[in-house]
């Protein structure tokens, strides 16, 4: 074999290492759910990566290889309450649009119970929830009493859903390890929001450099504080590894 196909086959074989492949499995009420799984191995454990509203899960593209580096396979879900991100359309609300479906943020909770399921029964490992915005109070709801869920990481949640659901209130006595990031113009409204959770139990984080964005946006470099909130949530996976 001449040496520029041995380039070219290692060349190909460093892209496949590193490439996510996009993946379909079904919610409860058969809505086919769009995911982008970037596969470590078959034994890493999980973490589950949803959106904020209005987005796709190309909101994870630069986020899920550093998570993956970290030890973990990730799994960035398109929720079907959503549009999308730069130029990854989400792929789970565009069938709703095709059925004449209608949704509301609250649906897409289903959709995060759905994606549990679905890790759990490739190796049987807790996942860890990943949630930007709205999906970050879903994740806080979603796994506070599912023995599925190891811990929550939850970038900038809030009261999305009305005087239906109060994520405040359901918040007292949370027994699962929770990480949870603001940017320094939310900090003040999330410590209120999450006060009830055990200060054992959280660990809450703004940043003290630059002013941080909404949402998992901020772990992106084109935010100027990324590197802070990355020490902070790395240090968050490895007291999880101990």
């Amino acid at each position: 074999m001449k040496w520029t196909n041995i380039l070219i086959l290692c060349f190909c074989f460093q892209l496949n290492s590193f490439a996510q492949q996009t993946i379909q499995f079904p919610a409860a009420d058969n809505i086919i759910l769009t995911a982008d799984y970037y596969k470590l191995s078959d034994t890493s454990p999980f973490v589950l990566l949803f959106h904020e509203e209005g987005s796709s899960r190309g909101e994870f593209e630069e986020i899920a290889p550093r998570i993956k580096k970290l030890g973990y396979n990730c799994l960035a879900v398109d929720l079907r309450y959503g549009n999308k991100y730069e130029y990854v359309k989400n792929e789970t609300s565009e069938q709703l649009k095709s059925r004449g479906i209608s949704s509301k943020l609250y649906d897409a909770r289903q959709d995060i119970e759905a994606s549990i399921n679905y890790a759990f029964r490739l190796n049987h490992k807790p996942v860890i929830l990943f949630g930007s915005s709205f999906s970050a109070s879903l994740c806080l709801l979603a796994g506070e009493k599912n023995p599925k869920v190891k811990a929550v990481i939850g970038f900038s949640p809030g009261e999305f859903f009305g005087p239906a659901v109060s994520v405040k209130d359901s918040l007292s006595g949370y027994n699962k390890p929770v990480f949870l990031a603001s940017s320094a113009e939310e900090s003040k409204y999330l410590n209120e929001l999450i006060k009830s959770i055990p200060s054992v139990s959280r660990t809450v984080f703004s940043p003290s450099t630059g002013k941080g964005l909404h949402g998992a946006k901020s772990l992106n470099k084109a935010c100027s504080s990324s590197n802070e909130y990355w020490l902070a949530l790395s240090l968050f996976f490895r007291e999880l590894q101990e």
